[in-house]
């Protein structure tokens, strides 16, 4: 995405409009487009402001209820990002099953899965059963 134009530029352009240039005039001296021309005049007579709009990122609103969450996280460690989700909407927190996903990232926050304590066993001859003494035979 290109750079905005220089604040030094763009008073330039308003002060030849000022002077009596006509906004493509002034565009065209100053070798920047009519439209731009157009548009800085219009936020100069309506706004008294010629300085470029913020650009880039958003913010998301779960950024405001950081604390909520990760009470909410520390409650159930082990919830599904679809069950977080959900009891986010019970307390009327904002967001998304992916928003709160980016939101995890952000904060480098991660669920991982535990060790497993015991495997499953196979079903058949385990441990379960009663040791059977091979020297006691058939009474």
């Amino acid at each position: 995405m290109p750079k905005s134009y220089s604040s030094d530029l763009r008073v330039r352009v308003i002060e030849a409009v000022e002077e009596g240039a006509s906004r493509r005039e002034a565009a065209e001296r100053l070798d920047v487009s009519a439209s731009s021309a157009i548009r800085w005049m219009q936020s100069w007579r309506n706004d008294g402001t010629f300085a470029a709009k913020p650009r880039g990122g958003s913010r998301s609103p779960l950024e405001e209820h950081t604390d909520e969450v990760l009470v909410l996280i520390d409650e159930q460690p082990d919830w599904t990002l679809d069950e977080l989700v959900a009891a986010m909407h019970k307390r009327r927190l904002p967001g998304s099953r992916s928003a709160l996903a980016r939101f995890l990232g952000r904060h480098k926050i991660t669920f991982k899965k535990k060790p497993a304590g015991r495997r499953a066993r196979t079903g058949g001859c385990g441990s379960s059963a009663p040791a059977m003494d091979p020297r006691a035979g058939a009474a």
